[in-house]
């Protein structure tokens, strides 16, 4: 999807991280949000895309003309409440993502982040803490996080330093520690 086209699809996540950003007057691009399996893409009822949706990795998806979805969805009350609750639910984790980014030094800022990756793509390791796979570099993490790369990675290495962490490599960080972790997100 392209931001600012006509919203001509909805889409339903199976699997895979997808990025929404939108881009500046001057052509600089800001990260607005991941997607993640079972989140909803698209604009049902709306006429244009908001912003611009691209995989970070391989992604499965179930596409529906949005027409063809609005017009179901309005035959069908049931799916429309569920679309207003997964609406008010992405609406309240906005809120929570705006108080990061407005709020919080970047120790909290990257903490949280780790951690909404381990609920969202984590995969437990007995013995070994959270596996999770990161769909974005760390250059991307410090724009979605409004940090430098240089301070995202001086925080994974603190983190990994004081033993919440470990990176056994570049895009991939295994959890020790969520009870702490959860404290220096605060």
């Amino acid at each position: 999807m392209w931001e600012g086209d006509e919203a001509v699809l909805v889409a339903n996540v199976i699997e895979g991280v997808l990025k929404l950003s939108s881009h500046s007057a001057d052509g600089k691009e800001q990260i607005l949000g991941l997607v993640y399996p079972s989140d909803f893409l698209g604009r049902p009822f709306g006429e244009t895309s908001p912003y611009g949706v691209e995989a970070l990795t391989d992604a499965n998806i179930c596409v529906f003309e949005r027409a063809d979805f609005d017009r179901f969805a309005r035959e069908h009350p049931r799916l429309e409440h569920k679309l207003l609750e997964r609406t008010l639910s992405e609406l309240d984790r906005t809120r929570r993502w705006m108080l990061l980014l407005g709020r919080m030094n970047a120790e909290q800022k990257v903490a949280s982040f780790l951690l909404e990756m381990a609920e969202r793509l984590g995969t437990t390791v007995a013995g070994a803490g959270t596996s999770v796979a990161l769909p974005l570099s760390r250059q991307q993490i410090a724009d979605v996080l409004g940090l430098t790369i240089e301070t995202v990675s001086r925080q994974l290495t603190r983190l990994r330093n004081d033993g919440l962490i470990d990176l056994p490599s570049r895009r991939e960080i295994v959890l020790h520690n969520h009870a702490d972790l959860q404290a220096r997100a605060s």
